[in-house]
């Protein structure tokens, strides 16, 4: 399916100056990507970005910048409903497993694998339940494998007044 909508992200300030980089989910790996494997984790709504940004702690909030992007992009594979998961035939406790848990014990890690699967059938990514703590069934995120500033693929941060700073020396 194609997603055009608007999605949101809480960045660490001191990585701002890299919103569209992935980077840090190639490092750390994530729910739907593991280590090495570069990947855009976007809300689609502010509540649920704060959520998913601050891990959880939402009674505690880190200092954040947070960012809306316009996305436009083809290639997505829709979980949000028990229907689509049913006819992409996927299991809700795929997305829902433990992984970073998972990931510790150096165990497989089912929506890794599910996304490995995705990746490999030319998926550009896939929109998902949140499962960060306090998120409701309307909380969804999309994540990204493949992305750009063009066509078939094109995210962008909004940033219209240049705000967002051009380095990390800016934090200096």
């Amino acid at each position: 399916m194609r997603f055009v909508g608007t999605g949101y992200r809480v960045h660490d300030p001191r990585w701002s100056f890299k919103p569209l980089s992935g980077d840090g989910a190639a490092i750390h790996g994530g729910r739907f990507n593991p280590k090495g494997v570069p990947a855009l984790y976007l809300s689609l709504d502010l509540v649920t970005a704060v959520r998913e940004g601050n891990q959880g702690f939402a009674g505690k909030i880190e200092p954040c910048v947070l960012c809306s992007y316009e996305v436009d992009c083809a290639d997505i594979t829709d979980l949000r409903t028990a229907a689509a998961r049913a006819a992409a035939g996927v299991a809700f406790e795929e997305l829902a497993s433990p992984w970073a848990m998972l990931a510790l014990e150096r165990k497989p890690v089912p929506s890794q694998l599910l996304a490995a699967r995705l990746i490999g059938d030319g998926q550009a990514g896939v929109l998902v339940p949140s499962f960060a703590i306090g998120s409701g069934p309307d909380s969804h995120n999309l994540v990204l494998w493949r992305w750009g500033p063009a066509l078939p693929h094109r995210v962008s941060v909004h940033d219209p007044s240049g705000r967002l700073p051009k380095s990390q020396l800016s934090w200096d």
